[in-house]
Order: C-alpha cells, then sequence, then structure tokens
C-alpha cells in the first residue's frame, strides 16, 4: 500500500494564553481552498485554556494536531517544535491572534513554483479592532513591480524609524526541505526579531523569495497592542543577533550597505531611548551627554515622544501580540 501524500503546507501557530483567538486561526488554516493542510498549535504553556480549545478542535478535524510544551520556549522556540513535527511540503507561520483569506495559499504556492523560489510572501489586509477603517498594507502595483524580495531589499526594509510599516510585517510560507537542507530554524534565544532573522538568513544562503501582490494574510491590531514596554534591552538584542547574523554570512556589497544603515538605526534608536529615559528622569547631565554623543538621536525629539515611541515600536514589534505574550517579549 502507498503511503499517503504529505499535505501541500503545515500551518505553524504558537499560542500563549490565546484561548479568545486561537479557533479562529485554525479554522481559517483548515478553510485553505485547492491544497491540502496540517495544524500543528505549539502551546507554550499557556495559563489559560488555550490547550482545551485546541483539544477540542483536534477531535473534530485529525488534521489539527497540539504540541503542549512542558516549559515555555518563547515564540521562536514554540514554532521550531512545530516545524520538526511538520511532513508537509510547505511551511506557513501564523500567528494565533490573525486569520487568513481561503484562496491565499493557492495562490502563494502557485507564485512560488512558477518561479521558481523556495520562500514566497504576500501583502496583508490590516485590521483594526479600534474602529479605523481596513486598509491593504502595501500597493498590489509596487509588490508586483518587485517581483522578488532580495537580502538588500528586505535588510533596507527593516530600518527602524524609516516607515510604519515594512517587509519584516510579512509571513513568510518556506520550502520545508529547504529549511531542513539549511538548518534553518527560530533563534529560541530571541524573544522579539525572531522572523526577521530567520528570513534574512535564509535569503543569505541563496534563497528565492517570490511576491504574491494580493493580500491574504489577515493582520489584527487590536487596542493596545502597540503600549508594550520597549526597553533597550530589546533593542541591544537586535543588535547581538545581527552582529551573530554578520558572523555566519558574508553579504554581497548592496546588502552589506543596508545593513550597516540598519545596524545604525538600532544604535539610533537604542540612544533614543536612553534619551527619553534620561528625559522622564529629569537627569540633564545624562541628556546632555547622550545628545553630545549621538546628535541625530536628540534631533528625533522634534516628533512628539509619544509619536516617535509608537513608530519605533512599530518597527522593532512588527507583530502585535496577546496581552500575556508582550509579557514574553519584555
Amino acid at each position: 500500500m502507498d503511503a499517503p501524500l504529505p499535505p501541500d503546507v503545515t500551518f505553524v501557530i504558537a499560542a500563549y494564553n490565546s484561548a479568545d483567538t486561537i479557533a479562529a486561526a485554525i479554522e481559517s488554516a483548515l478553510a485553505q481552498d485547492e491544497v491540502t493542510v496540517e495544524v500543528i498549535v505549539v502551546d507554550d504553556q499557556s495559563s489559560d485554556n488555550t490547550r482545551e480549545v485546541v483539544s477540542g478542535l483536534t477531535q473534530q478535524d485529525a488534521r489539527v494536531r497540539l504540541i503542549a510544551l512542558e516549559r515555555n520556549l518563547g515564540p521562536g522556540g514554540a514554532r521550531n517544535a512545530g516545524i520538526d513535527a511538520a511532513v508537509g511540503r510547505w511551511i506557513a507561520v501564523l500567528d494565533s491572534d490573525d486569520v487568513i483569506q481561503p484562496l491565499r495559499t493557492r495562490r502563494m504556492i502557485d507564485r512560488a513554483e512558477s518561479g521558481p523560489a523556495e520562500i514566497v510572501v504576500d501583502n496583508l489586509d490590516v485590521v483594526y479592532t479600534d474602529g479605523r477603517a481596513r486598509e491593504t498594507m502595501f500597493s498590489a502595483n509596487f509588490l508586483e513591480q518587485q517581483g522578488t524580495l532580495t537580502l538588500e531589499n528586505f535588510i533596507a526594509s527593516n530600518i527602524i524609524f524609516r516607515s510604519t510599516f515594512n517587509f519584516g510585517y510579512m509571513k513568510p510560507m518556506f520550502r520545508r526541505e529547504f529549511l531542513n537542507e539549511n538548518a534553518l530554524r527560530f533563534r529560541p534565544d530571541l524573544r522579539i526579531g525572531e522572523d526577521y532573522l530567520l528570513l534574512a538568513s535564509a535569503l543569505a544562503v541563496g534563497a528565492r523569495c517570490a511576491i504574491e501582490p494580493s493580500p491574504g494574510y489577515i493582520y489584527n491590531i487590536r487596542e493596545g497592542s502597540i503600549s508594550r514596554v520597549l526597553e533597550i534591552q530589546h533593542v541591544d538584542a537586535m543588535i547581538a543577533a545581527d552582529e551573530d547574523f554578520l558572523s555566519r554570512y558574508t553579504l554581497p556589497p548592496a546588502a552589506s550597505e543596508a545593513q550597516r544603515m540598519r545596524t545604525r538605526s538600532l544604535v539610533e534608536a537604542r540612544h533614543f531611548l536612553m534619551l527619553v529615559s534620561s528625559i522622564k528622569r529629569r537627569s540633564i547631565m545624562d541628556v546632555i551627554k547622550i545628545a553630545a554623543k549621538d546628535p541625530v538621536a536628540l534631533r528625533h525629539l522634534r516628533m512628539p515622544i509619544e509619536a516617535r515611541l509608537k513608530k519605533l515600536r512599530g518597527a522593532v514589534f512588527p507583530t502585535p501580540l496577546p496581552t500575556d505574550m508582550k509579557r514574553q517579549a519584555s
């Protein structure tokens, strides 16, 4: 008897206290048209009834699997557990509080296989729960003109303070075989920026990344999600991760220049946070020292501090997290 064919895609959902949203995420993955799927939910030691909700869905649909971690591994570690258990030809990451359109996977696979490409990303619809109008993150014409996502453009898009939205928000699908052959996984020690680093590493080892310009991923920005505490340690972790990235991969000149600008922006962000902290503490001497060391950080104060902090948080934390997962990142 022939062995069953693997599903076209495995959706990996890392869940932490996601009982209110996880069912919708799973159901949107199961509702994908014209493809076969499996859904692996990795519960990262939730304290609510996330596991019970998912267990109920596993009994209703054999395509859903639950991995209940014995200790908290953070977003990267939880996703790695899901990738290790996956059998689909493609791996897709879905956040536990987001959903996807029914034709998304079919469109993305077709786009990748016509390349061919080892990775594919698509456009996003942004939904605000505070009543603001829904919007599409990128112009479809802009993405169509791009065609593919290069390492240079990906790094350049992830320069702090440059824009509200960047390519770091995109949720890639990877060929599982490509991830395994290149031993690529999320950095489990990172609580922020693990998404960026995995895609950057894949591009650095030569992956081709196709872009599907139509929006298939619905990115939910919940009220208050931008208010999580942003600390210098978060930026320090990103700087250290980028240093490790540069020690592992030799970048072409254009990507190296983009990385130089990104590194500079991270240092600038660090100094800006130090400056804000000094102002709040009313430490004039510290303000003077930081301003003398990095005048650019001082120039950011031309924009109201709260507005600048929101823009910085959006760049550092491209994925709004449920309330309890915010504590994991901080």
